[in-house]
């Protein structure tokens, strides 16, 4: 899950003759080895795995540095990491095949299909569900129901008025909340626990004899321990493992990169794996269907997300001239990140034992060694674009999403950002941090996060963006891959 106490990265057209990526025995691996090997040491990060898939099989698939800084342990290939929100599409690829089974219309309203949903939330679409476009918070969890019906507990407890921020349809508010719902649907249309549906119907079918939602499974198998680090302390071992079965659709798998390689495989290769036929022959194709926009708005320069959409359990984009499918995934102790490139059946598969860690530069090194990319994009311009007063008074005013709360104003000529985040939903409002924000297109800014240093092109900068109605009235913040909904005016401070 890409979340942010526990867990928390385009249409095109299909066609399988274009031919696979360039050989691998044209590949000089050395090159990406040192771009994985300086990464990790970059964001401090104990260990990770990495594999690559050209046409219907994995061409490379290494590990690097330790699965325990405790122990010294190392990693191996076939070690399972918490894969984050990259559970999404998996969860999303069995929802499909529920839909296709015609025991849930995807465009309909859930009461048709289930029962014990709140009144509004009962009304949303599995389509809203899936694609984050349902108009609900995200909020904070912490930890720790360990039972297995925690799952259709908590989701029949969620009330209407704790959860929507707008109304449904209107804007890409990244939700894990949406996502807890959908496994919900999954147990209630399959009869049996979300973990055991999954099982039988994507892991056991693709061969993924591994991967699993249940610690005490995972962990008679090799096992990577999660790490984190306090500002730029050496990293340890995060403690308790996480889990929190309520939340287990969103982000909480135990995979391996050869796993997952598995999955990318069978949907690239129109659901074959082995020679076998396991997954439907269109699945990539509706999972891969774009259903919003996404407003560009991710840390800079890190972001693959400019120009990008989201279909069911993906984000899609061209970037440098390939059309990709992508997810990353962060979970306390863990990140991970996995690219598609379909008309290529290309795919690149990283998993890490620290938060957050998403090795974005050994993906792109793995996509450079395999495809023909345009050049990098030029950073952004280095000066901020002057603010007039009407500008900076036009969008000042209070935004909402659930508990969040960010205010715009005027302070000194300038423009304040101040945002209140609670540690979690049953805590309520959290510590209030102010930031400068600076404008750098039309209805797009920037702010530096308290412990970073501005830098050239706005490195370690975070962007938001303006969201506008019809009639042009600011209506939505969007940052960090959520909305909020403007409520109210903020006077001049």
């Amino acid at each position: 899950m890409r979340g942010r106490a526990v867990i928390g990265v385009v249409s095109f057209a299909l066609s399988f003759s274009l031919g696979t990526a360039r050989s691998e025995k044209q590949v000089d691996f050395r090159q990406l080895e040192a771009v994985v090997r300086e990464e990790l040491k970059e964001s401090k990060t104990p260990g990770a795995a990495v594999a690559i898939v050209s046409g219907d099989r994995v061409v490379y698939e290494k590990s690097f540095g330790v699965a325990n800084v405790e122990t010294a342990a190392p990693v191996t290939p076939d070690m399972l990491f918490r894969a984050g929100s990259i559970c999404k599409m998996l969860t999303a690829a069995v929802l499909v095949g529920l839909a296709d089974e015609g025991k849930i219309a995807l465009d309909a309203p859930l009461e048709k299909s289930v029962a014990g949903l709140a009144p509004r939330l009962s009304r949303l679409t599995a389509d809203q569900l899936l694609s984050h476009t349902a108009g609900l918070i995200d909020p904070a969890r912490i930890c720790c129901a360990q039972e297995e019906g925690a799952l259709t507990m908590e989701v029949r407890a969620y009330r209407d008025e704790d959860y929507f921020f707008t109304e449904p349809g209107r804007i890409f508010s990244y939700s894990n909340t949406g996502y807890h719902i959908v496994g919900y649907l999954i147990e209630q249309l399959s009869n049996e626990r979300y973990a055991d549906a999954m099982r039988h119907r994507l892991f056991e079918p693709l061969g993924m004899k591994h991967t699993t939602f249940r610690p005490t499974f995972a962990m008679t198998f090799p096992l990577s321990q999660g790490h984190d680090a306090e500002g730029r302390g050496a990293p340890t071992v995060v403690r308790p493992f996480v889990n929190n079965v309520g939340d287990w659709p969103s982000g909480y798998a135990c995979t391996s990169v050869a796993e997952l390689s598995r999955f990318a495989i069978a949907l690239m290769n129109r659901g074959k794996i082995d020679g076998t036929q396991v997954l439907s022959p269109t699945l990539l194709e509706r999972l891969s269907k774009p259903w919003v926009e996404v407003p560009f708005d991710w840390e800079i320069p890190k972001g693959f997300l400019e120009g990008a959409q989201y279909g069911h359990g993906f984000f899609l984009q061209e970037h440098r001239g390939v059309r990709i499918l992508h997810h990353g995934g962060t979970i306390v102790g863990f990140g991970a990140f996995i690219v598609l490139v379909p008309e290529k059946r290309f795919a690149v598969v990283v998993m890490a034992n620290r938060t957050g860690t998403i090795l974005g530069k050994t993906v792109e090194a793995a996509m450079e060694l395999f495809l023909s990319l345009q050049p990098k994009p030029p950073p952004l311009a280095a000066e901020p674009i002057a603010m007039t007063k009407d500008e900076m008074e036009e969008i000042v005013g209070t935004y909402r999403n659930g508990l969040l709360r960010i205010d715009l104003f005027i302070r000194g000529g300038q423009l304040v950002r101040k945002e209140t985040y609670p540690t979690t939903v049953e805590e309520g409002p959290g510590r209030e941090i102010e930031t400068t924000v600076r404008k750098i297109g039309r209805d797009r800014f920037v702010f530096t996060p308290p412990g970073q240093v501005p830098r050239a092109g706005y490195a370690g900068a975070t962007q938001f963006t303006v969201i506008r109605d019809a009639a042009g009235k600011p209506e939505y913040l969007h940052g960090s891959l959520e909305a909020a909904a403007k409520v109210t005016p903020s006077p001049e401070r």
